[in-house]
């Protein structure tokens, strides 16, 4: 009977003891080894982050207002970029990504990120973008059979899930999304104006603190 008893208790810790760790194991999180990005541009107190997909039709909208402001606040705003490619919605997304970190390797990080943003309606839909990144890659200068060799990986692909799985941690669900000082606003209107308003009111906030 005492036996048969802690067996049934037994059964019990392991049935609920593996309850608890399927719900603390998310399977959507993006799982890696690799730490977020550091793609930053400007030097000021005031940082703002920008979650981006480089296939996103509203990032490429965005994508010359932000040009605008970063270089407006270039000593007030510390702009950095992160990658959120949202596949379900934009197939060659992530491999746009890639792009953008593989030329990071060799110090283009923000020149591919232009020619991807640039350029978006060249790759956007290709059935291989490959072809086009690499044309990309040339035109930078840099060493394409590198460039290919970094953009296949794991350390490439490291780099972009971390970037997801710190969009996830903030709840990041769409793109682009801003966050201003480590909180997310919401997206202000695609025009220097409205961006300037929301800058000006954080530096204004900074300078009192």
């Amino acid at each position: 009977m005492d036996k048969r008893f802690w067996a049934i208790v037994g059964v019990i810790i392991l049935v609920f003891v593996g309850i608890l760790a399927f719900r603390g194991n998310d399977a959507s999180a993006p799982q890696t080894k690799g730490k977020p990005t550091n793609h930053i541009k400007g030097e000021g107190a005031v940082t703002l982050v920008e979650y981006g997909d480089f296939q996103c039709p509203a990032c490429g909208q965005y994508y010359p207002i932000v040009e605008q402001v970063t270089d407006k606040y270039a000593s007030d705003v510390t702009f950095q970029f992160r990658n959120n490619p949202l596949v379900s919605l934009h197939p060659n997304a992530f491999a746009g990504s890639r792009a953008a970190e593989a030329a990071s390797k060799q110090g283009k990080f923000w020149e591919m990120y232009d020619k991807l943003f640039g350029n978006q309606q060249d790759w956007a839909e290709a059935s291989n973008p490959m072809k086009v990144f690499e044309t990309y890659a040339k035109q930078l200068g840099l060493n394409v059979a590198q460039f290919k060799k970094d953009f296949s990986s794991s350390a490439v692909n490291d780099a972009v899930q971390a970037d997801l799985a710190a969009g996830k941690k903030i709840g990041v669900k769409a793109t682009p999304t801003f966050v201003l000082n480590g909180k997310v606003i919401d997206n202000p209107q695609p025009t220097v104006e409205a961006f300037s308003q929301v800058l000006d009111q954080a530096i204004a906030d900074k300078k009192q603190q």
